[in-house]
């Protein structure tokens, strides 16, 4: 629907001439192609979006609205593109480490191409002769021979990649989830240009602050060559809802010619960018063929904004218009000729269509169906949602630090002292909950829907119960569901442990279980953690403290990928864990080993969960 705050003619007079103008320039301007989690074929007859939850790709007849085929093809898939003009369609399975080629027309799957680890965004030239995949984990991007079903090559390019897009000479840009950063790469000549002291294969780096984050994508300019990532603000020094989280879109000049003296990166906050309308969570952007429209859809809100591109190395944007989606909307894409954009919510499991000078919906496809419990489907709408009840000033979800069930790489400043941010997998089997163990239930995330940070009414109604005290589980149907959902997730295997053990891991596994280390007192059992409270000597360092000295042991399982380490997030390295962070051998009687020894417990660790755990 149509806010009816908006201005209709003034709307659609710019919208009716954007249009009119489209047809005469599609063809002939291209910005080559960005990640998203839906494509279009080029010839417009065929959306294909990937299903996270389902573990498929929908494929839907964009003339009649009909969903032709929803295809397995593996655990949490994220990316999808068409190859060229044909309806061969890439898809990155990013849990079962694969890209699936298949083909829209029948749904048979014609290729698995393995790659290293958690591939995210993937992306294809024009004529569909090359494929490029962001691998998540190990840092890489890898360019697909499609044909032969492998991987030709693979290169490092920084810390967490997910967003990706091509451009039409052939450079790369990708973007650091965790850290808003966009990267620029050459991989036609196959040559390392300025690279770092690591190696990373990098030609042109723009950072963001330290503030940025969750930048899961990127879209380029067809003109001007500028990128535009959706990503959010993470001010970890304020535990409050209106200060905590921002949504934002950064507009990054590209060119090379570019006036130094000018800010290359702008940040455009979308919070305050419809008045005091606040959003939250962007998740993708979408540029409508001549580079004239931004469309950004919030996941959080279950909003849409479309913009006005200035291109003024300024302001950048200006609201043009907006809409309300359906729930957890997480990607947009606009037609050829401009004069239609769809998007998907995620968590309605639809595909809906609007007609780009109109704003009204022309069409609306079911694509999958949620392969859970309603217990869970509704637990883990709460998760993602910034609406009421579970906040009041829509800045924040769950999600904004837990996305996926995962961490986001941040240690906040709480009331009680620093606090790094953990996944929540495993969680239902690691009780108690925080560094703290200050609850007991999941269901005592009730305290924080209503503390200062969220400032959500809640969802049971009357008082709620302290963390330890009485139960709060079976007050409110709603709270028991995001019980349900938050204690859904399970671990994938450790990418170490894909090929056994390695020599060293297999030392470091006997060190970890000697008497002498002691490591295993404490990090026991099948979730490498006793559940227990210990003082490791670390509350001494942060001067903020007000709990400490004793912290909850926290599972090892996918320790590999959970960086920073220990309750305020100054061990930047699981090496620094067992060494510098490790004050008096509290932390497991490690002063003694040799480095190479302290490599290989390391190594052990990083092996960890040694198969799937869902």
């Amino acid at each position: 629907m149509v806010p009816p705050d908006f201005a209709p003619p003034l709307l659609m007079l710019r919208l009716l001439c954007c249009c009119a103008t489209l047809l005469t320039f599609a063809s002939s301007v291209s910005a080559g192609t960005s990640n998203s989690l839906m494509d279009l074929s080029q010839d417009g007859r065929l959306l294909a979006c990937s299903n996270r939850d389902s573990g498929t790709v929908s494929i839907v007849d964009l003339q009649s609205g009909e969903l032709l085929r929803e295809v397995p093809v593996g655990r949490h898939p994220e990316g999808v593109c068409f190859l060229g003009a044909t309806h061969q369609l890439v898809v990155a399975a990013y849990a079962d480490d694969v890209v699936v080629v298949l083909n829209a027309d029948t749904g048979e799957i014609g290729k698995r191409i393995d790659v290293d680890d958690e591939p995210y965004g993937v992306v294809a030239s024009t004529d569909g002769s090359k494929v490029f995949v962001t691998l998540e984990f190990p840092g890489k991007v890898a360019e697909l021979d499609v044909a032969a079903g492998k991987v030709s090559q693979e290169w490092s390019v920084g810390t967490f990649p997910r967003g990706i897009a091509l451009n039409t000479d052939g450079l790369l840009y990708i973007t650091e989830y965790l850290s808003g950063a966009l990267k620029q790469f050459e991989p036609a000549s196959g040559k390392v240009l300025n690279a770092d002291e690591s190696g990373t294969h990098v030609t042109e780096h723009w950072a963001g602050t330290p503030e940025d984050s969750l930048a899961r994508q990127v879209a380029l300019h067809p003109v001007s060559g500028k990128a535009y990532v959706p990503h959010q603000r993470s001010r970890v020094t304020v535990a409050h809802g209106a200060g905590s989280i921002f949504p934002y879109v950064t507009a990054i000049n590209t060119q090379p010619d570019f006036d130094v003296e000018k800010k290359r990166r702008r940040r455009i906050q979308m919070d305050s960018f419809r008045g005091t309308y606040v959003v939250a969570n962007p998740w993708e952007v979408a540029l409508s063929p001549t580079g004239d429209r931004l469309y950004v859809v919030f996941s959080g809100t279950d909003d849409m904004f479309i913009c006005d591109v200035l291109d003024d190395n300024y302001r950048e944007l200006e609201y043009a218009g907006g809409l309300r989606l359906g729930a957890n909307p997480r990607a947009v894409r606009v037609s050829a000729d401009g004069s239609r954009f769809y998007v998907y919510n995620a968590l309605d499991f639809t595909v809906v269509g609007y007609d780009a000078a109109s704003l009204q919906q022309v069409l609306s496809t079911t694509v999958t169906s949620w392969p859970g419990t309603a217990e869970e489907l509704l637990g883990k709408k709460l998760f993602y949602t910034a609406n009421a009840p579970m906040t009041r000033q829509r800045w924040i979800s769950c999600s904004s630090c837990h996305p996926d069930g995962d961490a986001d790489g941040r240690t906040w400043q709480q009331p009680e002292g620093l606090r790094n941010t953990q996944a929540m997998l495993g969680l239902k089997h690691t009780h108690p909950i925080h560094w703290s163990a200050d609850r007991d239930e999941v269901q005592d995330f009730e305290i924080t829907i209503r503390s200062p940070l969220m400032q959500g009414r809640g969802l049971i109604k009357g008082k709620v119960n302290d963390g330890l005290g009485a139960p709060n589980a079976g007050l409110s149907a709603e709270l028991d569901a995001l019980a349900a959902y938050t204690n859904s997730h399970g671990f994938l295997q450790s990418p170490f442990a894909k090929q056994g053990l390695s020599e060293s891991a297999q030392r470091g596994k006997e060190l970890f279980f000697s008497a002498t280390t002691k490591c295993a007192e404490c990090h026991s059992g099948t979730y490498f953690t006793d559940l227990k409270m210990h003082d490791v000597g670390t509350a001494a360092t942060d001067p903020t403290e007000k709990f400490g000295p004793e912290f909850d042991t926290p599972t090892l399982l996918s320790v590999y990928r959970s960086a920073p380490y220990l309750h305020h997030g100054q061990a930047a390295t699981l090496e620094e864990v067992l060494t510098t962070h490790n004050p008096d051998d509290r932390h497991g009687v490690t002063s003694h080993l040799s480095p190479q020894q302290i490599a290989d417990v390391v190594e052990y660790m990083k092996a960890l969960p040694l198969e799937d755990m869902p």
